[in-house]
């Protein structure tokens, strides 16, 4: 790792908020690689485990601490033959966060979610963003990008996620989820465009690592 140019941000966010978009257009900016439900496939296949289990186990809480979680899930334990059906949910984590490190430490990156920015917390350059949003916005977010078709159903989904990852990274580190003290900046983006949004994070960026938001690392 080259840690006078290497940099990562993290981004934990709200349902609807606009967490996924800012990171992407952030990564676009800097010209750097992200990383958001693509950590799951290459984390199992650096673990040798199956993909779906992390994906039934992403930003959840132990089953064994919150059995409600299981319900309607529909898992079949026979469509991971390959896998043990006792894989611990720790054990999961871990395999996720060796490789969230692993890749910290190999490039420049935005890492979306999965409390990577407590995984990363001994990392020399790290910036960590919380995004949140009125739920009007939130609701209005995903009945636009095709989440839920209803206001209601929208609101039911964004209240659902954020309860599990907040329980998920309550429960997995020592900070609080949402928290202002547990990021270097929180973003209300209902209160900006977007590209607005964009430009003041990466001027943050650029002047905190001293680098070329134009021009990679």
């Amino acid at each position: 790792m080259n840690e006078d140019k290497n940099f990562v941000i993290t981004i934990g966010r709200q349902f609807g908020s606009g967490g996924r978009e800012l990171g992407k257009l952030l990564a676009s900016t800097f010209g750097i690689e992200y990383y958001d439900k693509e950590l799951l496939q290459e984390a199992a296949k650096q673990a040798g485990m199956c993909p779906e289990v992390f994906e039934r186990s992403d930003e959840r809480v132990p089953s064994f601490l919150s059995g409600m979680f299981a319900v309607g899930t529909g898992y079949n334990p026979a469509s991971c033959y390959s896998c043990s059906s006792t894989i611990a949910s720790d054990g999961i984590y871990n395999a996720q966060s060796e490789f969230i490190r692993r890749i910290a430490n190999d490039k420049s990156c935005v890492i979306v979610g999965r409390s990577a920015d407590y995984v990363l917390r001994e990392h020399p350059r790290c910036v960590n963003i919380f995004v949140h949003s009125s739920i009007d916005d939130c609701i209005a977010r995903i009945m636009r990008r095709g989440d839920r078709p209803t206001p209601e159903q929208a609101r039911t989904i964004a209240q659902k996620t954020n309860k599990l990852r907040a329980n998920y990274y309550n429960f997995y580190t020592d900070k609080r989820w949402g928290d202002a003290a547990s990021y270097d900046l929180t973003i209300n983006t209902s209160l900006l465009k977007m590209e607005d949004v964009v430009a003041i994070v990466a001027e943050y960026i650029r002047r905190r690592f001293n680098i070329n938001p134009f021009g990679g690392k």
